[in-house]
């Protein structure tokens, strides 16, 4: 299993004290107790010295995230574009934040020509666990233009038995969100609906990154298989998967129309609302 988190360089759930109210059995003015609640930090990815994007994330994986990200984001074409990753807290202060919000840089050494065409695309992130086109400058910069991907053999034995198993075997391994709750999770899945990894973080497009880095640092990354994710099937998520070659993904919640049109377009095989018994094929 391959889903075991590296040691994370700040906390990544955050023990507070809290008053609980409203439950059967409690008196009126409830009932002091410790809460756990997961952390999300600032993570600035700078390349090859030039800050790119700070997303907020939760600190665990970090190294996978930035990989993950970079190829998803069609930064890098290929995982050896990347020549090294350093990951290193900093504190409030260093990090012109407010007391108490300490944040993460981490630095990638990227092939020459991935830097130049980076730096050609003028686009900056300011990153929200919620949103997936933050700080682009124009339509145009959104770059929806769909990835085609070949359909791989396997893909026509992809079945709904198939895609629940795989869902099934995802509770008992998002440790994250079973302590605080609000924790997506992705997972990779074999074509039999075997799990494999399964990364965590407070937002899906990370927990998304998380997953692809992991696979490409592993050298799994165009292997067959398909995610699984614990959110909707919004378009970014199915794009990031079509850059990276990933040609099937499955979601608990509903796509959106924009998600089902992007995997329309790209071949990705795409599955929504999946909680057993159901579940919905929205592409064929």
């Amino acid at each position: 299993m391959s889903d075991t988190a590296t040691e994370p360089l700040l906390p990544s759930l955050v023990r507070l004290p809290v008053r609980v109210q409203g439950e059967a059995g409690l008196p009126p003015e409830g009932v002091a107790r410790e809460d756990v609640l997961a952390a999300e930090v600032p993570v600035a990815l700078v390349f090859n010295g030039i800050s790119h994007a700070v997303m907020m994330a939760t600190p665990q994986d970090i190294e996978d995230f930035a990989l993950g990200f970079a190829l998803s984001e069609g930064i890098l074409d290929a995982p050896g574009d990347c020549r090294g990753i350093e990951a290193e807290a900093i504190d409030a202060a260093a990090a012109g934040l407010p007391d108490g919000m300490p944040g993460i840089e981490v630095r990638l050494e990227i092939a020459t020509r991935a830097f130049e065409r980076l730096k050609g695309r003028r686009r900056s992130l300011a990153g929200r666990t919620g949103c997936g086109v933050c700080g682009v400058e124009s339509f145009a910069a959104l770059d929806l233009t769909p990835v085609p991907l070949a359909t791989p053999d396997w893909l026509a034995q992809l079945d709904l038995p198939t895609v629940l198993r795989g869902f099934a075997q995802m509770p008992p391994r998002q440790r994250l969100n079973a302590e605080a709750g609000a924790i997506h999770a992705a997972a990779w899945a074999t074509p039999d609906g075997t799990v494999s990894d399964v990364l965590e973080d407070v937002g899906r497009h990370n927990a998304l990154d998380k997953l692809i880095g992991r696979l490409a640092r592993e050298g799994r990354l165009g292997t067959p298989g398909f995610v699984l994710l614990s959110s909707r099937g919004s378009h970014e998520l199915v794009r990031k998967c079509a850059r990276v070659g990933i040609a099937a993904m499955a979601t608990i919640s509903a796509p959106t129309a924009m998600g089902v049109q992007m995997a329309k377009a790209s071949g990705v095989r795409l599955w929504g609302l999946c909680r057993a018994p159901r579940g919905v094929l929205y592409t064929p």
